[in-house]
């Protein structure tokens, strides 16, 4: 949905609020006292009434707007805006594009939907083909700020560990659109503690699903891989040939290091 589009089917407050209710009603309301399915909608005050116990619900409770003051339509500008463009948007900026005169809802609100966003990858198991690697993003930490000396290479302080897991099936005779030989599906990246081979086996028992192909480079962290139910494929990898065999993983690393630049840039 484009800009145009999105204003066209969402021009007010209350067209967002019978959008929303369409939603809740899809899923279903539970009664938070009695534990009744069954309710009538009173337009009038946008809220659901329990027809067992007569106790009120509104059109937020139980979502991720709960408790939220602001606007429906401030929800669903933002969902667009971090839904429909290549790059997020920070707080601020989001605040700047609503016009909104406080920042402090704004940030809740974005991280609601952050947060909700993660919990939704969680539903789903990674299939078919993965690439899989680690990503080494700059951070933070107390040690950096207490100047304690910095380790080089993977084990710096400043260097948060990420594992990300990529659908990427092998397109035969052609290439995809930016022409690379494999199609994308699904990713997942998990921040990890360490790149223990324990660590790594119970992150893809926990993600992948059964009889998933993974290509990975030879790293040591991977040999535990044998003892899942999984088709391991390790190819020793030439740093020049990296995103030729492992394509779709890098450019999620890399969008996601430009994504995280560009909402920093921005404060």
């Amino acid at each position: 949905m484009n800009l145009l589009n999105f204003i066209a089917q969402f021009p007010d407050e209350d067209s967002c609020k019978l959008k929303f209710k369409e939603f809740r009603d899809q899923v279903g309301i539970t009664c938070s006292k009695c534990n009744s399915r069954e309710h009538n909608w009173i337009q009038n005050s946008w809220q659901y009434e329990c027809k067992k116990c007569g106790k009120r619900i509104s059109l937020q409770n139980g979502t991720a707007l709960h408790g939220s003051h602001l606007p429906f339509r401030y929800w669903f500008i933002a969902i667009h805006l971090l839904t429909s463009t290549k790059k997020s948007f920070s707080a601020l900026e989001l605040q700047r594009q609503l016009g909104h005169n406080r920042y402090e809802p704004v940030w809740q609100m974005l991280h609601k939907l952050r947060d909700v966003m993660g919990r939704r990858d969680l539903e789903y198991q990674l299939t078919d083909v993965i690439e899989l690697d680690e990503g080494f993003f700059s951070t933070i930490t107390d040690e950096v700020e207490k100047g304690k000396p910095l380790k080089r290479g993977k084990g710096s302080q400043k260097k948060s560990k990420v594992l990300v897991m990529v659908e990427s099936v092998p397109v035969e005779g052609k290439t995809t659109k930016k022409g690379k030989p494999r199609k994308v599906g699904h990713l997942r990246m998990l921040v990890i503690n360490d790149l223990k081979s324990d660590t790594i086996k119970q992150i893809v028992e926990d993600n992948v699903a059964l009889k998933t192909i993974i290509d990975t480079d030879n790293s040591n962290s991977y040999v535990k891989f044998k003892e899942l139910d999984v088709d391991h494929r390790p190819n020793i990898i030439p740093k020049d040939k990296v995103n030729e065999m492992l394509p779709w993983v890098h450019i999620a690393i890399s969008n996601a290091k430009r994504l995280l630049l560009d909402i920093t840039s921005r404060y």
